[in-house]
């Protein structure tokens, strides 16, 4: 996550409260309720990435004797995997 997670709660009373004055929104329950909720749709947005680069690592430890032996970049097939997961998945980073 490249947001730090201290950041998250302002980030969303920011957005509550622009769509709120804004009047965008007609919230049908409690603003610390709408706020929370805010928190983690934003929290777990921002670790999409984090679950990506998860499952790429276990995706590559297969591979640990070949990087090891030099045959392979691990950087490079990470990148690649990585690229690959986002795209059949269609998630936006």
């Amino acid at each position: 996550m490249r947001v730090p997670k201290t950041w998250v709660p302002l980030i969303a009373k920011k957005v509550v409260d622009d769509l709120l004055v804004k009047k965008m929104i007609a919230p049908k329950v409690a603003a610390d309720e709408l706020l929370t909720e805010t928190e983690k749709l934003i929290l777990e947005e921002l670790m999409v990435e984090d679950r990506v680069n998860d499952e790429v690592r276990e995706i590559l430890k297969k591979y640990t004797g070949e990087i090891e032996k030099g045959r392979l970049d691990y950087r490079r097939m990470f990148e690649l995997t990585k690229k690959k997961i986002i795209e059949e998945r269609g998630i936006v980073i």
